[in-house]
């Protein structure tokens, strides 16, 4: 049997179904034949993805993307020196 693919947005969805009480997680889980371990591993995701984005607080992707773009633009720089030495050489 294939697995099922969830986007984020149909993850999302269900995870707020649950929080919203209106349904047991038992019967939301069963709606969507996830186990309820699946669920809850969601649901944490979702809420540890909320508290940092209200803590304010960058995330190490964003420390990660700025060290790489730094990196990148050492290797420009020294690209341009190269081709800059290279043209007067002729």
């Amino acid at each position: 049997m294939k697995r099922r693919q969830w986007s984020a947005e149909e993850k999302r969805a269900i995870v707020i179904s649950g929080l919203r009480g209106s349904q047991s997680v038992s019967d939301i889980c069963r709606e969507h034949q996830i186990a309820q371990s699946q669920y809850y591993a969601w649901r944490d995701q979702f809420l540890e993805g909320g508290l940092k984005g209200l803590s304010g607080a960058k995330g190490d992707s964003d420390h990660q993307q700025r060290r790489e773009v730094e990196r990148l633009e050492k290797i420009i720089g020294k690209q341009t020196i190269l081709i800059e030495t290279l043209k007067k050489m002729q």
